[in-house]
């Protein structure tokens, strides 16, 4: 049974060494993703992504936590109910 969710992923860059490993695990979790946007704020030196996606929750947090374990960001999700 399908249990699809829309979620949303909003990743705090504070190292920008770690941009590379992020774009790499994006790209691995591609097909789930709706769309991407990216703010580099570089009067603060870090860079803000918002990434909507569309999958099962189990899938959602296995991306999220393996952006969570990148050394220099932060990643937090919201999840629809339904």
């Amino acid at each position: 049974m399908e249990n699809k969710r829309i979620a949303v992923a909003a990743i705090v860059i504070d190292e920008q060494t770690a941009v590379p490993e992020v774009n790499k695990v994006l790209h691995e979790y591609s097909e789930i993703i709706i769309g991407r946007m990216g703010i580099p704020y570089k009067e603060r030196g870090i860079s803000l992504i918002s990434v909507a996606l569309d999958a099962e929750p189990d899938i959602i947090s296995s991306l999220t936590g393996r952006l969570g374990r990148i050394s220099g960001i932060s990643v937090k999700a919201a999840i629809s109910k339904k």
